[in-house]
């Protein structure tokens, strides 16, 4: 029988956990803003993790600065991860901006800027 989920899924979910949890209370940098983890993509043996973050408030110099901070941060946060989780090797982080939500917002408003079709009913009648 099948499992129903990845081992590198449910190990990339506990992480995304730990890491939103030490970003927030164990990096006392006051040069990183909020923080919010997005998503952790592992690869297949669980040796390397792309974790895609956003920064509330961060215009584009904030955002690289913050990626800067973070990935220069990341053997401290990969021992942090070490100890929280027990995994046999801790996976070597690298830290990308998700511009995902910046995405979405962009296309949300580009549609409110349309009519809609009950719109253009209600101008018929």
């Amino acid at each position: 029988m099948a499992r129903e989920f990845k081992r590198s899924s449910r190990v990339a979910s506990q992480m995304q956990k730990e890491l939103a949890i030490i970003l927030q209370q164990g990096i006392k940098d006051p040069r990183i803003g909020f923080i919010t983890v997005n998503e952790v993509e592992l690869s297949k043996d669980l040796s390397a993790a792309k974790v895609f973050i956003t920064a509330l408030g961060a215009d584009e110099q904030g955002q690289k600065d913050n990626l800067k901070l973070l990935n220069d941060a990341a053997p401290y946060i990969r021992s942090e991860v070490g100890k929280r989780m027990r995994l046999r090797s801790v996976p070597y982080i690298k830290f990308h901006y998700d511009t995902s939500f910046e995405n979405g917002m962009r296309v949300s408003e580009l549609l409110a800027q349309f009519p809609t079709v009950s719109d253009a009913e209600e101008g018929e009648n």
